[in-house]
């Protein structure tokens, strides 16, 4: 554990000084978000491994009490389990207060978008809803700090307090107050109970992505998130799908284009949005002016530049933008996982659309009979926006070229 949080250490002091040589005040907190999320993951995997490792030794020894208790170092890391819930649940209670907050500003938008259109407040309450819930996405390097902040000083204290309890026969709690000894225990055996009941609530989440689409579907995105970099960024995870998609996809183009001498729309949702532009950086000159890049529900910006910004800070988007033909991005304020690409410096014509009506109707209208859905981060290929952007990318994709033909039925 100390060699552990000695390396910590040594990475927010090495990222905090590439962040000084190069800021970008985008980057998820100032440049230390890859030292707060190692901390959490060492705090997350020890405690864990070390709860399941007691529980399965106190089935195994039964009522004999071999052992006088699990080691000095376990106790200490439950002890502080509690605390740490403590500041998640005071800051997501912040959270929720400012997001309730945030709704209630949201309705006076919602009416004054809509003029002239009689007013439905279940529908002004459900948009102004979903679009101060996309905004918690921003919020997250303030959580991961807190968090980080955190376990680092509980788990320094824990370590510490360990120490000075080995030292001792008894253990320094004995031989405090009585009030003092039945709060620490009272601690430690909820905090070890909760490593446990944290560990079936993983198994029983992973259990459910085989019924539950909504658990398979963020299942899937983290999982597309974290097999994305290759096995040098995580020799212990899965290997990495990357290293083949975006290199067969960028074959593919390079070979249809100089088949054909066509034209492309390399178009991308979601993490297809990053899977496209790591193809498009990879293509050869003579293909780019080829290939138009069409994002939409991209988290290119909005998360992989935050907490990434080495590969898609704003420098590497700027580069994208130059490098390729033309590009277009849509985003909705719903969705809480796209945004604007924000590439710096004059572009022209701009690369982010201004934010999709989401719904595409507020009231019953001739084109929606039925109430349009609340979309966020699904479907954007239904919005009409999209299909009039992919044509202006072909229209403005080498204009000497011949279009598309017409289908026939």
């Amino acid at each position: 554990m100390l060699v552990q949080g000695l390396l910590v250490i040594a990475l927010g002091v090495v990222a905090r000084e590439l962040y000084r040589r190069r800021p970008d005040p985008r980057a998820g907190m100032r440049g230390l978000g890859g030292p707060a999320v190692a901390l959490l993951a060492c705090a997350l995997g020890g405690v864990i491994s070390g709860g399941v490792a007691q529980r399965v030794a106190d089935w195994l020894d039964g009522t004999r009490a071999v052992l006088p208790g699990p080691p000095v170092l376990l106790t200490w890391q439950a002890s502080a389990i509690p605390p740490v819930l403590t500041v998640l649940l005071v800051l997501i209670a912040l959270l929720a207060v400012r997001t309730a907050r945030l709704a209630r500003a949201e309705r006076d938008r919602v009416r004054h978008e809509h003029p002239g259109e009689p007013e439905d407040p279940s529908r002004t309450r459900a948009i102004a809803h979903a679009r101060a819930m996309a905004t918690l996405t921003d919020r997250a390097p303030l959580v991961v700090a807190v968090l980080a902040a955190a376990t680092l000083l509980l788990g320094t204290a824990a370590l510490a307090g360990a120490l000075a309890t080995g030292k001792t026969p008894d253990g320094a709690a004995r031989r405090g107050h009585h009030v003092v000894q039945a709060v620490a225990e009272t601690s430690q055996t909820l905090g070890s109970w909760l490593v446990g009941l944290g560990f079936l609530l993983f198994v029983t989440w992973g259990r459910r992505a085989y019924k539950d689409a909504s658990a398979r579907r963020t299942i899937g995105i983290l999982w597309d998130v974290g097999t994305f970099w290759p096995r040098a960024a995580h020799p212990f995870a899965p290997p990495c799908y990357a290293e083949r998609a975006v290199p067969d996809l960028t074959w593919r183009m390079a070979g249809w284009t100089r088949r054909t001498g066509g034209r492309l729309v390399l178009s991308g949702h979601s993490q297809g949005s990053v899977l496209a532009a790591a193809a498009a950086w990879q293509l050869p000159p003579n293909v780019r002016r080829r290939v138009a890049l069409l994002t939409y529900g991209s988290p290119l910006e909005r998360l992989y530049g935050r907490w990434f910004p080495a590969h898609f800070g704003p420098p590497a988007l700027a580069a994208l933008h130059h490098d390729i033909a033309c590009w277009r991005n849509l985003y909705r304020r719903t969705d809480p996982i796209g945004g604007p690409v924000r590439v710096p410096g004059d572009s022209t014509p701009e690369v982010d659309h201004e934010p999709l009506p989401d719904p595409l109707a507020y009231g019953r209208t001739e084109e929606h009979p039925l109430p349009a859905p609340i979309l966020g981060h699904s479907d954007y290929q239904s919005d009409p926006v999209f299909t009039r952007e992919r044509a202006r990318l072909l229209a403005r994709l080498c204009p000497d070229l011949p279009g598309q033909r017409p289908e026939s039925y």
